[in-house]
């Protein structure tokens, strides 16, 4: 069981690193078609709107059906169970996106007045054509949760990567003729393709049943569990539109410096955020039912610490390599050398929003786990309206620079929030552990920072991808050196479960 888990987070961690490599992709397609301009600006705006249901479903069904779906395979229904969801999950997000098509006309400009009136109609329509893959989305969301609780990780991500490679050769096909409309289509043929995708898997096995009446009851059952997790998600975009609003009575580009930066810059969390939150979910779920309360505060104080190791080198070192990192990937085509500053310097302001989110998904975990998903919601509405106050007060002050200055202040009080409302649900955590762990990975973390620093002026003359190499080898050696001469527990921790794997490799 466990060399199969380890197989599948092996899996899971490099189909998501490919997963955020295609986005990253998207992201350069655009910089380069597009740039800094309206088109851009209408393009990412409109796209907000219809992604909050768009993870609403995903995240949401994944956060939900994961738990509930092991009890249920527990229970000898698995099969059963899924179909209804399956069914219950494709009416609601057909109706939604017959909703969302309708009212987009009105919502754009209500949303975006300062927009002109040709970025008003690329986002509408953009808008339109996202709202109607919605119901794939929903029925795509489903099956991608149960193969995260089957511990089939990688398949769930390579179904994204199908609709992300869609976008992306849609943009290259038809950039030059239909403009932003082309990612927006390609996106929807990718929907349907990543649904077909999995058809061809969970057909032949049978994995769930669609000919049994539907049943209500148990339907309902799930959405209490399911509503108030999906909408907690949704919030997250909310305040993803609060900040695109802002941006969009900053004047041309402000939009796209900060979807672009914000994007760029949380990619340490999608990579090993998400992936380390998703891997440890089934096994806080399966605490949880054995009622092993001591195994389940193991999970989160190691997941903590865990994300920290990964997470600090990740983001001091792209804070140190920046400038050339956007250079690098984005700078060319319609995206100049004024988009690479302006895009640089916003995201310089997103990493305490990085951190903050990052050890989140772990509390986040926990509370879905315990089928708590109505308390995040609480703090989530209340991170809204801190985030309307933060994007009003900083945005006065610096601008577009305001807004991602916004999200990490905002991240910070969420995550405070989150972590003392869990800590008194599960009656404390060892706190002084977690501490000693985050002194000794910060200390690591300094040096590595220093000897960056000294080397950096050394090869400054280089292109921009060997000064990258270079600082990043000379980075990870330093960091795992200290880590290691600290005996950090969680690296500790890492460096026994590498080991051991090789040891079990070895005499297999």
């Amino acid at each position: 069981m466990k060399s199969k888990l380890g197989l599948a987070s092996i899996l899971f961690i490099g189909a998501t690193l490919i997963l955020k490599v295609s986005g990253l992709i998207r992201d350069m397609v655009i910089a380069y078609y597009f740039g800094a301009s309206y088109v851009a600006d209408a393009y990412l705006a409109a796209f907000i709107i219809p992604n909050m249901l768009i993870l609403f479903m995903q995240n949401g069904m994944k956060n939900a059906l994961v738990p509930s779906y092991i009890q249920a395979a527990e229970e000898k229904r698995g099969r059963s169970y899924l179909g209804q969801v399956f069914k219950g999950t494709a009416g609601l997000a057909l109706i939604l996106s017959i909703i969302g098509m309708a009212i987009a006309p009105v919502l754009i400009p209500l949303l975006y007045p300062d927009f002109s009136p040709e970025a008003s109609q690329i986002a509408i329509w953009v808008t339109v054509i996202f709202f109607a893959c919605i119901s794939f989305v929903g029925m795509n969301s489903v099956l991608e949760a149960f193969f995260d609780a089957e511990n089939k990780f990688s398949l769930s991500i390579v179904s994204q990567i199908i609709v992300i490679l869609s976008s992306i050769a849609g943009a290259f096909l038809f950039a030059n003729q239909i403009g932003a409309y082309s990612l927006a289509i390609g996106y929807a043929v990718g929907t349907v393709l990543s649904l077909i995708f999995k058809a061809f898997i969970v057909v032949p096995q049978k994995s769930l049943t669609l000919k049994e009446k539907f049943d209500w009851p148990e339907v309902r059952q799930f959405y209490w569990i399911f509503l108030p997790v999906g909408l907690t998600v949704m919030v997250g975009q909310v305040n993803l539109l609060v900040g695109s609003v802002f941006a969009s009575y900053q004047g041309e580009g402000a939009v796209m410096y900060i979807n672009t930066a914000k994007n760029f810059v949380h990619m340490p969390q999608a990579i090993f955020g998400v992936t380390i939150a998703t891997i440890i979910f089934p096994l806080l779920s399966k605490a949880i039912t054995t009622n092993d309360t001591g195994q389940f505060k193991k999970g989160i104080e190691k997941g903590l610490t865990t994300m920290y190791l990964v997470l600090m080198p990740s983001i001091i070192g792209m804070m140190l390599l920046m400038p050339n990192l956007i250079e690098l990937l984005y700078e060319g085509g319609a995206f100049d050398n004024k988009a690479t500053e302006a895009t640089t310097q916003v995201a310089y302001f997103y990493f305490g929003s990085v951190l903050f989110f990052s050890l989140n998904n772990i509390i986040n975990k926990g509370f879905y786990t315990m089928k708590k998903g109505h308390l995040i919601l609480m703090i989530s509405i209340g991170s809204i309206l801190l985030n309307v106050v933060f994007n009003f007060v900083f945005a006065e002050w610096l601008g577009y620079l305001g807004i991602p200055l916004a999200a990490s202040v905002m991240a910070l009080f969420y995550t405070g929030a989150c972590l003392i409302v869990f800590t008194k649900l599960v009656g404390g955590l060892n706190f002084k552990s977690i501490i000693v762990d985050y002194a000794k990975i910060t200390a690591a973390a300094a040096l590595m920072s220093g000897a960056v620093l000294a080397v950096k002026p050394l090869i400054s003359g280089l292109p921009n991808l060997f000064i990258i190499i270079i600082v990043a080898i000379i980075g990870a050696v330093v960091y795992v050196g200290a880590a290691f001469v600290m005996k950090s527990d969680a690296f500790m921790f890492l460096l026994h479960n590498v080991t051991k794997r090789k040891k079990k490799g070895a005499t297999s």
